[in-house]
């Protein structure tokens, strides 16, 4: 399955989105700081980016480095912004 390209920003709201949902995280009502992903070149795995240095994650680090793992397996990192919505002046 081909994975769906993203933009950093959509990316980092993705896995900040679901970092916070994280049992514990969310019951301790802790706000995690995501970093930007990073982008680097293709590994075994085929993924294209990584994060770290997350803020106010101590005690966290392996859930959220399962929902980091997740996303970069679903989402590529693309320097193009990814828009759905279309264009209105139509260029």
């Amino acid at each position: 399955m081909a994975k769906r390209e993203r933009s950093r920003r959509v990316i980092m709201e993705e896995v900040s989105r679901r970092v916070q949902q994280i049992d514990e995280i969310a019951d301790e009502g802790r706000h995690i700081q995501v970093p930007d992903p990073q982008p680097h070149p293709r590994d075994g795995r085929g993924r294209n980016w990584d994060m770290a240095r997350f803020g106010n994650a101590r005690g966290f680090e392996a859930a959220i480095r399962n929902v980091v793992d997740d996303v970069r397996d679903e989402f590529d990192l693309t320097d193009e912004p990814v828009s759905s919505v279309p264009n209105p002046f139509g260029d």
